[in-house]
This record gives C-alpha cells, sequence and structure tokens, in this order.
C-alpha cells in the first residue's frame, strides 16, 4: 500500500516507486479552474497534497443538475491528480441529494427527529445513486488503490464496490456527527446503513462519543461485538472505529489573520467600531448552529452587564444563506433576521446597533482579520461535528491580546479546546453569564486559555488529521499524538463532560 508522507512532497522517482494511489471520493470535489492552481480550504488543501503528493483520483459530484438521466463523467487531470467528477439528474438531486441525504440523514445525525423527512422513496434514491456512483468509480480503480470516503453523502460506497469484488483498503470519515442508537434507529433502512459502515476496514469520527454511539448501535442492534482496542466485528467482518478530529490549516490561517488588517473589510469594521468592543459568531445558515439563542444570549449580556452596555459591545453574526431554495431555510432565514430586528429595536440607539447582522460570504482574508479584532469568538451550535470556526477564531488571535472562545458543549471542537469557556447553548443565561466572564477576563488568564488551545491546534493541525487517518487506513503506526480520553470514551456524554468540565461562572450566576 502507499506508504504517506503528507507533509512533504516527494520527487518523480519517489513517485514511480509508489505501489498504489490514494482515491479520495466525495460528495463535492474541487477541480482547480487552471493548472496548478490550488484546491480552496483547508481540508482540500490536505487532501489535494497527499493526492498530489502519491498520485491519485479525486471522484464524486460536480455539483451540477442536468436533464440527462445519465451524464457523462467529466474528468480532467492536473498536476499528478486526476479528477473526475459527473453531474445528477434532477431526480436523482431531489431523492439522493436534497431527499435523504439532507432531509434525513442531517437532521437525525444532528438529533432533530422532528425535521426529518423519512421517506422510503428518497431511502431507495440515495443507495440507487450511491450504486450509480460506485459502478462509474469502479471503472477507474486499481488494485492496489488506497480508498478515502468523505461523510454522509457516500455511506453506502464501500458496500457497493465489495459487491463488485474489490478488496482494496477502504476508509470513512464522517465529518458530521453521529446519534445515538434511539435517534439512529429512526433513518430508513437503519440497518443498511451500519451494514454499508461496516463494509469499510477504517470508519472515522470526529469525537470518541461520536465513535462510542455507532459501536452501540451495531451492539443494541445485536449484529456486533466490541473487540480490544478499536476493533469491532459486525456483519461478519472486523473492521477498526476511531475518533479522528478534523483540523485548519493552524499556521498559515494565523500568518493570514496577522496580515488581515490591510483588508479594506477590516478596515471598515474597525473605524466603524470606533473603539467599541467586538463579539463575532460565523456560521452557515441551519437549524443545527442555535444562532437565534446566540443572539438571545447576547442581548441577556447586555442587558445584565452595566459595563457592557455602558460600552457599546456590538455583536457582529456574519451568516451566509445556505440552501436559499428550500422553504424551511427561506422562512429561518427570515425569522433570525426579523429577530435580530427586534433584539436592536430593544436595546439599541440612535448611535448604536447592538447585532450586525451579515447574510453574505466573507473572503479567508476578511475572516481572519474580523476574529483577530474580536474580544469574544461565540461558537455556539445546538450539534455539531467539529465546527472549524472555534479553531479559526483561536489561531487568529494575537499572542499579545487574545480574544476569549465560548464554545458550545454539543461542539465537536469542545472535546479539543478544554480551555474554551465551555457552555449548554439551549441556557440563554449560562451563555451570557460565559460571555461576561470572557469580556471581563484579564490578559494573563486570556493569554494561558489561548495558548493552551493554540498548543492543541499546532499538534493537531489538517495535516496531521490526513496523515493519521491514512497512515492508520494502511496499517501504518501514525506517530501524532492525539489525546484519546478512553476514561471520557467509555461514559455516557453526561457523565463525560461532568468529569472533564471545570464550572465557568463568575458574574452573572445562573
Amino acid at each position: 500500500m502507499v506508504q504517506f508522507e503528507i507533509l512533504k512532497k516527494s520527487s518523480d522517482a519517489d513517485r514511480t516507486q509508489s505501489k498504489g494511489r490514494l482515491v479520495v471520493v466525495s460528495n463535492r470535489v474541487p477541480v482547480p479552474t487552471a493548472a496548478g492552481s490550488p484546491p480552496p480550504g483547508g481540508l482540500a488543501t490536505a487532501l489535494g497534497a497527499a493526492l498530489e503528493t502519491h498520485g491519485g483520483l479525486w471522484f464524486g459530484w460536480s455539483g451540477k443538475i442536468c436533464a440527462e438521466n445519465d451524464p457523462p463523467l467529466q474528468e480532467r487531470t492536473v498536476g499528478n491528480v486526476d479528477y473526475a467528477v459527473t453531474d445528477l439528474s434532477r431526480r436523482d438531486h431531489d431523492e439522493y441529494y436534497h431527499g435523504f441525504a439532507n432531509s434525513a440523514l442531517w437532521p437525525v445525525c444532528h438529533y432533530r427527529l422532528d425535521l426529518a423527512d423519512l421517506s422510503r422513496r428518497n431511502a431507495n434514491g440515495y443507495f440507487r445513486v450511491n450504486e450509480q456512483f460506485a459502478r462509474r468509480l469502479a471503472r477507474m480503480l486499481r488494485s492496489d488503490d488506497d480508498i478515502w470516503v468523505h461523510d454522509y453523502h457516500f455511506i453506502p460506497m464501500a458496500a457497493f464496490l465489495r459487491d463488485l469484488g474489490f478488496t482494496n483498503p477502504l476508509g470513512f470519515f464522517l465529518h458530521i456527527p453521529f446519534p445515538p442508537s434511539d435517534i439512529a434507529a429512526a433513518i430508513p433502512n437503519y440497518d443498511r446503513i451500519l451494514r454499508s459502515l461496516a463494509a469499510y476496514d477504517l470508519v472515522g469520527f470526529q469525537t470518541p462519543i461520536d465513535a462510542e454511539n455507532f459501536k452501540g448501535c451495531l451492539v443494541r442492534a445485536g449484529v456486533g461485538t466490541i473487540l480490544d482496542g478499536d476493533w469491532v466485528q459486525a456483519y461478519g467482518r472486523k473492521f477498526r472505529v476511531a475518533a479522528f478530529p478534523i483540523s485548519i490549516e493552524t499556521k498559515a490561517f494565523a500568518q493570514e489573520a496577522r496580515l488581515a488588517e490591510k483588508n479594506i473589510i477590516v478596515k471598515r469594521t474597525r473605524q466603524s467600531l470606533e473603539g467599541h468592543p467586538l463579539v463575532i459568531g460565523v456560521d452557515r445558515l441551519d437549524y443545527s448552529k442555535g444562532i437565534k439563542q446566540r443572539i438571545d444570549s447576547f442581548a441577556t449580556f447586555v442587558e445584565k452587564s452595566h459595563a457592557a452596555a455602558k460600552s457599546r459591545v456590538t455583536m457582529l453574526q456574519i451568516t451566509p444563506k445556505s440552501r436559499s431554495e428550500v422553504s424551511e431555510y427561506a422562512q429561518m432565514q427570515r425569522q433570525v433576521a426579523e429577530h435580530v430586528g427586534h433584539v436592536n429595536g430593544k436595546l439599541g440607539d440612535v448611535d448604536w446597533t447592538p447585532v450586525r447582522y451579515i447574510n453574505k460570504a466573507m473572503s479567508r482574508a476578511a475572516l481572519a482579520g474580523l476574529y483577530r479584532m474580536a474580544r469574544v469568538g461565540l461558537v455556539t451550535p445546538l450539534r455539531d461535528g467539529m465546527n472549524l470556526v472555534a479553531k479559526e477564531y483561536v489561531a487568529a488571535q494575537s499572542p499579545e491580546d487574545p480574544g476569549v472562545l465560548v464554545l458550545s458543549r454539543f461542539a465537536g471542537a469542545a472535546f479539543e479546546l478544554e480551555s474554551a469557556l465551555i457552555v449548554n447553548p439551549y441556557d440563554i443565561e449560562e451563555t451570557a453569564a460565559a460571555i461576561s466572564q470572557a469580556y471581563e477576563m484579564p490578559l494573563r488568564e486570556r493569554r494561558d486559555r489561548w495558548e493552551a488551545m493554540m498548543s492543541v491546534l499546532e499538534t493537531n493541525d489538517v495535516d496531521a488529521w490526513c496523515r493519521r487517518f491514512l497512515l492508520d487506513l494502511s496499517g501504518e503506526s501514525a506517530d501524532i499524538k492525539i489525546p484519546d480520553k478512553p476514561e471520557v470514551a467509555a461514559m455516557s456524554e453526561d457523565e463525560a463532560w461532568r468529569s472533564t468540565k471545570p464550572a465557568l461562572w463568575t458574574t452573572i450566576g445562573r
């Protein structure tokens, strides 16, 4: 199998000696727009580096919908990487992508059964499209390829490839949470989803709790047995299940934040604040992000803190539109905007708007600069697989005068960023108190907390995450040490948090 060394490029001679390629499968594929242009984003950069170093294939959906029922495969080679994508027909998009993936798997995995559309027709479409993708991929595979499948869109990919006779090492990483069995069992074709995951050699999750939830599903369904270490046996197969917390390009993002003072958006924002403190939240518009609860928490903080009101602290909530063609998301957008207007009408003044709500995407450089400017970072999703905004906020801070991260206990990032102020986002008073604590925190404590979190991010950056998974998939032992916390993994979620999280309260109280 491939000997993965992601952090450095190999020579052409090294490439010719490689025994196999890395094949990445993901719903969206960042095909470069011109020869030599790098794919955007930290995850794409890390995966692209692995593919380029050893030669590889990136395969998935083009992001486009077409009128054809059997659209052709679109292939392109850039450097040492082959890209292969295909469009979706309208029916396949409606049933596979919008239907089962985003209207069933997404809400159930985010613990929202009340929002799930559990249509059997959509489930059939989901498996049908996965089989189509698997058959297309099969024509391009070699016997010595290592295959890494990403996220909930392609859970059945390994099962279909196994049916086609492939015995290659197959790894899967779930970027979103995985719920406990009493919630997961609501998924249509639940047994088939579990059986599909068991077809992989390595199944990766964001946190130990997610990994334990999946193992619990196998045991409770009576189809699996937990073995020593990370090993599991289910449906006649033995495979590994482990946590691989995803991360960011820590050094690159920190450098971007240092240089971002020259960014025009950062300059304009700083001028408009006129020296008043900033609290920032950045989220895609989604019900899992807890945006309304966050705004209520900030409003409660302002109402209860005379110093904050006197200083005219401003909250900047950046929320790019998401799935606006879906009626539920369009309605959510209206509701949040109306709620912001209500809060500003109640608390604002002729020369002060407490909450600035922005519905457009910002460049990476602008976000880095805005993070660095903010005294408090509010990352309070109701449920999130990891949440890289939390890690970006930490990486962007000035070591001399860092801000404070207020982080939801239901974000995967809370398992690593223990020096953040960890809150229950459903508890408005608790989150407001944490904002107050962050706002009034002395410099020495802010530095201590930031240094502890930054150390974690420097050790486990996105390259380390990618390297560790691929080494485990290829049977190598990674030399990157990431705390596993077995005592936490063995507990229930509430027990784990009670055992590891200190009290947060100082100024407002419960």
